[in-house]
Formats: structure tokens, sequence, C-alpha cells
């Protein structure tokens, strides 16, 4: 964001609290307007990013023909309805097409798309179409669970729901059992 953008944001941040009934001037909102626009700079840095970028060069020759698996990559996001954060974790696979990508690429990948507004469905779809495009490879599998406070924390306030949404492409699409396995490897647990 540009300067003038953060002016902005920390205009239109006084003016809510004022209408909100707050005292923008009491001691602990007095930097609250400065500390919202840089919160927001952070909060939608991936509309700066594209998957090509994070990733770089770290796409390499390998021989490699069992599914790789990522898993519980946590994440923070807002709602493009409501502006309030979701969260939780994705877990992303891929079979190699006789190239890999370096590993912390695909968690780059995750907050290029979780750094902007958002729906869950769409995020799940952008990543699997991202490491697809990037890498590739012969099928890209993503797993996204979820905590939504737009749901938790007003309208139904069902706290303890959660959402689950799912993006297969190439292999993973088309044989089911490559798809059992990718499943059976996330649903296992470290021990």
């Amino acid at each position: 964001m540009t300067g003038d953008n953060m002016k902005k944001i920390e205009s239109i941040t006084l003016d809510l609290l004022r209408e909100i009934g707050e005292n923008p001037d009491r001691e602990g909102l007095q930097n609250t307007p400065s500390r919202v626009a840089k919160s927001w700079e952070h909060f939608i840095k991936g509309y700066k990013q594209t998957p090509e970028e994070v990733v770089g060069d770290a796409i390499f020759e390998e021989l490699c023909d069992e599914i790789v698996i990522v898993k519980e990559i946590d994440f923070f996001s807002l709602c493009e309805h409501h502006l309030l954060p979701f969260k939780g974790c994705i877990h992303v696979g891929y079979l190699p097409d006789n190239k890999i990508i370096g590993l912390s690429k695909i968690p780059r990948i995750v907050d290029v798309y979780a750094r902007r507004l958002q729906v869950q469905e769409r995020m799940t779809q952008q990543i699997a179409d991202a490491l697809q495009r990037v890498l590739n490879p012969k099928g890209v599998a993503v797993i996204m669970e979820a905590e939504h406070l737009c749901m938790q924390m007003r309208g139904v306030e069902k706290k303890a729901s959660f959402m689950v949404t799912s993006a297969v492409r190439g292999v993973f699409e088309k044989n089911q059992k490559t798809r059992e396995e990718f499943l059976s490897i996330v649903a296992s647990r470290r021990s």
C-alpha cells in the first residue's frame, strides 16, 4: 500500500471509532488508526504477490513417482462478506512428474491466497490451480479445514463449527486409488 492508502485507512478507522461512540483520543485508542492501517497492509499483501514470484526457481528435477504431501499448513484469512477472520489448516499433496518444489514454497502459495479477501471455496481452488500451473505435476489435491468467525461470533453463533473444502486435479480427480491414498495420509496422525 502507498502512504496515501495508509493515511486513508487511518482516517476511515478514526471515523469508525467515532461512529460507534468511542473516543479516539482516549489513551488506549490514540494509536489504533495507525495500527489498523499497518494490520491491513499485512492482511492483504497477497494481492501484490503471485505464486510464480514466491516459487521463483525452487523447482527441481527429481525422479519421484510417489505422492508428496505437506500437512497442517496453518493460515489466517479474511471473509470477504463480513471482513472477519477465518483460520485453519490446509493439506496439500501432489504427484510429481519428474519435478519437485521446494518445501517452503507450498505454504508460501497458501499465503498468497490467504492474504486476500476470500471465501474458503475459492481459496481451495486457487491453491490447487496455482500448484498445478507452476509445477505441472501429474495431479494436485488440497483439503482445507477452517473456523469462520463470521459464523461463530455473529449470525448463528455456532462456536464448534468448521468448514471443509477440497480440490483435486489430474490423477487425484481421475484415479480413486490415488485420491484415497492422499486422504488416508492426511487422516493419519503423527506419532
